[in-house]
């Protein structure tokens, strides 16, 4: 096994001066797949394989890789992974499976090789910008997981630089593949069930405390944490687990809204037909029923006021009740995003790859069934794209990907920079809001059957935040526009010229 690591220091001096003047080790050389690398425009032969690698796999980049392996005409070259156990893990499987790979630590070592062509990236959130925005320079095509970005602003410069350089890129929403799905919204946008009156949108996931520790945990063995923190402050580890519990604080994760809840805060906002930031955003939650490690909500409402029928979101992470193991339903679905119409309801549940419709008794009056795959056409969709050069041919163009992705990203910005207040109090400056006061009363009615007493533990109302949709800027509220980027910690920042 290659893991490259003997040019880490060279490539750590070097790697800004080389993108600076726009190129980048490795590229010019290495013959006529090292030129088509770097030509945005070529359009593969239907008998040349796609070379692609992915980066980062203790997670869904698992399926990243099953996923592109299955799409004819694709071969993995590479695997990339700051964990040295995870990395050798997966390099010898795909060696036993016959597959010649490449492996690597760093991630600019890999984007060097001329022979990848495509590059999906399923690191942690921090990640997802930088890594694309790189990959992207180097003349690579990307898929990128869900959130695509872990603040607003990086999420523009992600399509940015996708239009600059012509490159296809792909963003995780695998439901944008689903036939099923597709159809059951255009029927529905058409009217076929009167006026959207509001697009709910519910994250119902078990998410039991991460516990709390008294000081700095010993790091898993093999792990660069330099190349893991990457953009991030490097910190002390102070959780028990570094690995998925990065969700669950700000520097690294986005909490469930930008976790599970992308995927329906996309499918709300397909639902709405709107193809711009909100204009306004209140949130409402908090992290309640424990103490622990975790900052981010385990329990929020986020409205977002677009003009035609307002999207409200919640995240509950408590079961149904205290003592049991079930989730709460919202019109039958735990996870999923629920249309209420002039007629009816239309349900379209996280797991079913499907969508009910229901008339106002709730009966159910016509359905759209799952007939393929959506995560397995999703990954065949990117592929495609990367063969035709056409930005268009994609379900989950990174636009889309960054629209919805910033939609979570600004609800949780309303939430963050709120404060406690009593429930009357909570209640009172959300009334005018109908939607969001009904959500707040079942999210009431909820803690209080797990056992939570918003008087001794209170909600945290949310700064309510107008905004520009064109610029993507905060209008009367200067000091939430900083927060709409980030602090890096060179040399992992993001360009402001990508």
């Amino acid at each position: 096994m290659n893991n490259r690591l003997s040019r880490r220091r060279f490539l750590g001096t070097t790697f800004a001066t080389t993108t600076a003047l726009g190129f980048w080790p490795g590229l010019g050389a290495g013959g006529a797949r090292a030129r088509a690398a770097s030509e945005p425009g070529r359009v593969r032969g239907a008998n040349e394989d796609i070379h692609f690698a992915v980066v980062g796999f203790n997670g869904r980049g698992a399926a990243h890789i099953s996923g592109l392996r299955q799409v004819k005409g694709t071969r993995l070259v590479a695997l990339c992974d700051v964990d040295r156990t995870v990395l050798e893990r997966e390099v010898k499987k795909a060696q036993d499976a016959g597959e010649q790979v490449t492996a690597y630590t760093d991630l600019r070592e890999l984007l060097a090789n001329p022979e990848i062509d495509a590059v999906s990236i399923a690191t942690p959130n921090h990640w997802h910008a930088l890594a694309a925005i790189w990959a992207i320079q180097a003349g690579k095509d990307v898929y990128v997981e869900k959130p695509v970005s872990h603040n607003v602003w990086e999420g523009r410069q992600i399509v940015e630089a996708a239009r600059r350089h012509g490159r296809i890129v792909q963003a995780g929403t695998q439901s944008r593949s689903s036939i099923a799905i597709a159809e059951a919204i255009a029927w529905l946008r058409a009217g076929n069930l009167g006026k959207i009156r509001c697009a709910h949108a519910t994250c119902y996931k078990p998410r039991p405390s991460i516990g709390k520790v008294d000081g700095p945990q010993p790091l898993p063995p093999g792990i660069d944490y330099d190349l893991w923190c990457g953009p991030a402050p490097k910190e002390p580890l102070r959780r028990k687990h570094l690995h998925y519990d990065w969700h669950w604080v700000w520097p690294t994760g986005n909490g469930d809204l930008g976790n599970q809840g992308i995927h329906q805060m996309d499918l709300a906002r397909w639902v709405l037909g709107e193809t711009a930031l909100s204009p306004r955003v209140l949130a409402v939650g908090g992290r309640l029923g424990y103490v622990d490690d975790g900052t981010t909500p385990n329990t929020l409402a986020v409205l977002h006021d677009y003009a035609r029928a307002p999207l409200i979101f919640e995240v509950r992470g408590l079961p149904a009740s205290s003592g049991v193991k079930q989730m709460d339903q919202y019109h039958g679905a735990s996870i999923g995003v629920i249309a209420e119409c002039e007629g009816g309801w239309m349900v379209i549940p996280d797991d079913a790859n499907s969508a009910r419709v229901l008339d106002r008794d709730g009966q159910v009056i016509k359905t759209f069934a799952s007939r393929t795959d959506h995560s397995a056409n999703h990954f065949a969709n990117f592929i495609a794209a990367v063969r035709s050069r056409k930005a268009s041919d994609l379900k989950a163009d990174i636009l889309e990907g960054h629209l919805s992705s910033a939609l979570c990203h600004t609800g949780n910005l309303s939430y963050r920079l709120g404060r406690s207040h009593s429930p009357e109090e909570i209640r009172e400056a959300v009334k005018a809001d109908a939607a969001l006061a009904e959500a707040l009363g079942r999210m009431e009615a909820h803690l209080a059957a797990n056992q939570v007493d918003l008087r001794r533990s209170p909600a945290t109302l949310g700064l309510a935040l107008t905004m520009d949709p064109k610029t993507a800027r905060f209008i009367g509220n200067e000091a939430a526009n900083p927060l709409l980027t980030r602090e890096y910690r060179p040399p992992f920042v993001v360009p402001e010229k990508v």
